[in-house]
């Protein structure tokens, strides 16, 4: 889809469908194109048809006017950034059902950081037609080109180039999304961890993806040789082959200290020998939905050439029980040194991931964020809103609470207090994997701060985030909303400090 800035004259525009939010008190560009389209729009506010209610939308045809329909889009009440959120993609869900090939977004109302509306219209209506290539009844995309319209500015430069900016990264952040769904939509028996592992080697010979990105792939004796046994006792149960997947995007100075971005990847997840429930089980395809993540930011990253140098790291395994599958009470020595007892198989994304952040150092990191759906406890405590969030560096948690309020892609910090290490004790090794039934989320994220001591450190559970249920069942691509815009805030971060 083609994304275009605009700042012509209203009289002049002409696309298939005009896209006008608006309160019940029209502005002076609203005015206008009421005018244009014979009163359209307030004869629709004096009806009630349209009350301009936050996200409320109202397709009307216009075949007499210069503009052959006008998608009303009510802003009244959309006060905070979530509530413009909401109204832009409530609005982009409805061009859709317009059928129409090109549109145009009024961008004068809602915001006054347009740069900021600009992306977000752009990664809304990305996403919005996004569907499953295998779906039995496949959303239609006619939408070919939208463009985003201002009026003339005392810069007009500046504000186009602002905008352009802004369409680049929305389109991209939506691009990745879409990718990072599509992935965990798979079924298990299709996205394998050979099968991400090929998709990372595809990503690095891809456009501009070929310049930028090189991808390694370790395998089972690469993994052995490292001494990633804690990996590796999550694999012993399937006839699938492990892999850690290490994608390095290079956009600035090889000398610059990358920032780490650490994706579980269980392909499928049955619990092993702590075998789930039978119910739900088909959505531990998800399991994989952090690894899915970092593909995506690395491709949106290839898109948009960001001037940083990030390396994505994927820990890619079933969980499978068998005769050969790692045991509750087994010990098993880490790549740290340090040995675990795994009192409860199903809690296997922690023994994946400590293996990959001891990895991680490698690269001698600025900043290392790991991304899991790593524990049911953090829906019981956040529900599907927001994501839990952990950090051993007060200023990078914050820094990631304000990305996620801004792009709309919310966490919420949680403690790592001593209290709920002390949990994790073992009578046979240096921890155990869980525990205990009390605070499940907080005790994982425990888990993992022990491997994490030798770098500023994140952790996200995305449990409840990475996909939705029921009817409308499917991966949401979260994280990568707030990822990029972490990332991107690097990027401005620089060109402040020059």
């Amino acid at each position: 889809m083609k994304f275009t800035a605009s700042s012509a004259k209203l009289a002049d525009l002409k696309t298939d469908c005009l896209i006008l939010p608006t309160g019940k008190k029209l502005n002076e560009t609203a005015e206008t194109i009421n005018q244009l389209c014979d009163g359209t729009v307030t004869s629709a506010l004096k009806s009630r048809e349209f009350q301009a209610k936050a996200g409320e939308t109202l397709i009307i045809n216009t075949p007499n006017a210069p503009i052959k329909r006008l998608l009303l889009v009510g802003t009244e009440g959309a006060q905070t950034q979530q509530q413009v959120i909401k109204v832009v993609d409530g609005a982009a869900g409805a061009v859709g059902k317009t059928s129409s090939k090109t549109a145009l977004w009024i961008g004068d109302s809602l915001s006054e950081d347009t740069k900021w509306l600009a992306g977000l219209v752009a990664r809304s209506v990305s996403t919005a037609f996004y569907s499953y290539k295998n779906h039995p009844k496949p959303k239609s995309n006619s939408l070919k080109s939208l463009g985003f319209w201002l009026p003339k500015q005392s810069n007009p430069q500046a504000a186009t180039k602002a905008i352009r900016a802004g369409l680049a990264f929305g389109a991209a952040v939506g691009a990745g999304m879409n990718s990072a769904r599509h992935l965990g939509n798979l079924p298990a028996n299709i996205c394998t961890p050979s099968y991400l592992a090929a998709q990372a080697e595809q990503l690095a010979t891809t456009g501009e993806s070929s310049t930028t990105i090189t991808t390694t792939v370790l395998n089972r004796p690469q993994l052995e040789e490292l001494g990633m046994n804690s990996l590796l006792s999550v694999a012993a149960g399937g006839p699938a082959e492990p892999y850690l997947i290490a994608i390095n995007y290079q956009g600035a100075a090889i000398e610059d200290k990358p920032t780490v971005l650490v994706g579980k990847a269980v392909t499928f997840d049955s619990g092993g020998i702590s075998l789930k429930p039978g119910r739900g089980m088909d959505e531990m395809k998800y399991d994989m939905c952090g690894g899915a993540s970092v593909l995506g930011v690395m491709a949106a990253l290839s898109e948009l050439q960001l001037p940083i140098n990030v390396v994505g790291l994927i820990p890619a395994t079933e969980n499978m029980p068998s005769g050969t599958a790692t045991k509750p009470g087994d010990v098993v020595t880490s790549m740290s040194g340090q040995t675990i007892e795994i009192l409860n198989t199903d809690a296997e994304g922690r023994l994946i991931l400590c293996d990959s952040l001891t990895f991680a150092k490698k690269f001698n990191p600025d900043t290392v964020i790991d991304i899991a759906t790593l524990t049911g406890a953090v829906i019981g405590a956040l529900g599907k809103e927001a994501s839990g969030l952990f950090t051993n560096n007060d200023k990078l948690g914050q820094s990631l609470l304000e990305c996620g309020t801004r792009c709309g892609d919310r966490a919420w910090q949680l403690p790592l207090w001593e209290e709920y290490d002390k949990l994790l004790s073992s009578n046979f090794a240096d921890m155990a994997n869980i525990g205990g039934p009390q605070a499940g989320s907080i005790t994982a994220g425990c888990f993992l701060a022990r491997f994490a001591k030798d770098y500023q450190w994140a952790h996200l559970d995305i449990a409840g985030t990475a996909w939705v249920s029921g009817n409308n069942k499917g991966a949401t691509g979260r994280p990568v909303p707030l990822l990029m815009e972490y990332l991107n805030s690097l990027v401005d971060s620089l060109v402040d400090s020059e």
